[in-house]
């Protein structure tokens, strides 16, 4: 086929989640190095919710302004830019001496991450056909919790081996590696010369007006101003929470508070989002599934998905009812999954509602409230652990994800008529 290659936006999906992987694997590496790096450090637990603060106060502030850039100079250059910076930045965290130093270096972490969501959002949008995007979301989502999956056996291999500075290192390096295999094989459909005729045909033919070339862009305050955006950017406050205490706290609830070693931690920590994975990709064809067999509108089935992975968050609101840990674990596989799936089917309300040239800014937009969030729960989090416990937490977090379903319902609306799902015959190759 002269060079030519099937599916060329499966490979370039790919690509992202790669990167994302890495993105997830250095913001999880300090979470699986916590019990030891607080010991060397005396970091109290307290102190430590301290450093995982600044890490997501300045990932909110910094992902409309990522978005934003990401707008402005195009997905493959921004990215590349972000991602040497984070990989920096996390290879850093090496040198610190104290909380506040860790602090320091994971806050530059979070002003480099910021870019992740958005790039990947934006990638997706520029490659798939709205009848495939939330299959593409779902599958480069699986990246995040790959990341976090990665995390504990390789982190505490080089504890091990090596000392906990060495794990910000490694994953440092990791994070170079992908940068120059992003800048060498990314391209936006436009200029890829492997991409052929037939499935570039089949992507533009399937993409609604917003997101072919041309296509106007909103000010950010207008985005702001949406009702649409406050149906995103509300959901995302209530629902992040749950996914950076998963993120941030297992491996310590599992030392803490069912007293498991370093290598039970190595184990077992992983599986919550091994199942998280599984939310991932199984909520992206959940969309189609449910339009298709309910006769829903593609846009009203990314709701229906939503909520159901919203019910499934009940289920870790219970770990304070079970003796066993390993019934514990079970429940956060459970709300790994959850998480997933509703995060994945909210990211393609996003991708829906905003156009090509504005989704990068509205999702760093909400994924700043999604991290406000985040960080006003950890600081409650950090300070009530040691009073309350771990299980009252939870409970929270699983309420907070029910109203974000809720919200997703009364406001968000469809913006506009979508491309026909029938495929036209010459764009049929493009499908293998």
């Amino acid at each position: 086929m002269n060079g030519k290659m099937k599916g060329m936006r499966w490979w370039m999906v790919g690509l992202v989640t790669l990167g994302l992987i890495v993105n997830y694997l250095a913001r999880n590496t300090l979470s699986v190095a916590a019990p030891t790096m607080m010991a060397d450090l005396n970091m109290s637990t307290k102190e430590y919710s301290y450093v995982v603060v600044a890490w997501q106060v300045c990932y909110a502030l910094m992902q409309p302004v990522a978005g934003f850039v990401l707008d402005a100079i195009g997905t493959k250059m921004g990215s590349a830019v972000f991602a040497l910076a984070w990989s920096l930045a996390c290879a850093c965290a090496a040198f610190a001496k104290g909380w506040q130093s860790m602090a320091f270096f994971r806050g530059m972490l979070g002003l480099t991450e910021a870019a992740g969501i958005p790039a990947g959002i934006k990638a997706t949008t520029e490659w798939f056909p709205a009848r495939e995007r939330s299959v593409a979301i779902g599958w480069f989502n699986i990246g995040s919790s790959i990341g976090a999956l990665c995390a504990p056996p390789l982190v505490v291999w080089c504890i091990l081996h090596a000392g906990w500075q060495w794990s910000f290192v490694v994953v440092g390096a990791i994070g170079i590696v992908w940068t120059l295999c992003w800048t060498l094989f990314y391209k936006h459909p436009r200029d890829q010369k492997r991409l052929s005729e037939a499935e570039r045909s089949y992507i533009l033919a399937g993409q609604e007006a917003k997101h072919q070339d041309g296509a106007a862009k909103a000010p950010w305050r207008e985005i702001v101003r949406s009702q649409n955006f406050w149906s995103i950017a509300v959901p995302r406050f209530l629902s992040e929470p749950a996914w950076q205490t998963f993120n941030a706290w297992i491996p310590l609830y599992m030392a803490t508070e069912r007293h498991m070693d370093l290598k039970e931690i190595a184990a077992f920590a992983w599986l919550p989002f091994l199942a998280a994975d599984i939310g991932c990709v199984l909520g992206g064809y959940l969309s189609p599934f449910v339009h298709k067999h309910f006769r829903v509108t593609l846009f009203s089935s990314r709701k229906y998905v939503m909520t159901f992975g919203s019910l499934c968050m009940i289920a870790p609101g219970c770990i304070g009812l079970v003796a066993s840990p390993y019934t514990a674990i079970f429940l956060l596989c459970i709300g790994g999954f959850a998480h997933q799936t509703l995060s994945g089917a909210l990211y393609a309300i996003t991708s829906d509602v905003f156009g090509k040239n504005e989704v990068a800014t509205a999702t760093g937009l909400a994924g700043m409230s999604g991290y406000l969030g985040a960080t006003l729960f950890t600081l409650l989090f950090g300070v009530l652990v040691t009073h309350v416990g771990y299980s009252p937490m939870f409970v929270v977090l699983a309420v907070f994800d029910v109203l974000a379903a809720v919200v997703v319902w009364i406001l968000v609306r469809d913006s506009g008529p979508r491309p026909p799902l029938n495929v036209a015959p010459s764009a049929a190759a493009a499908q293998s």
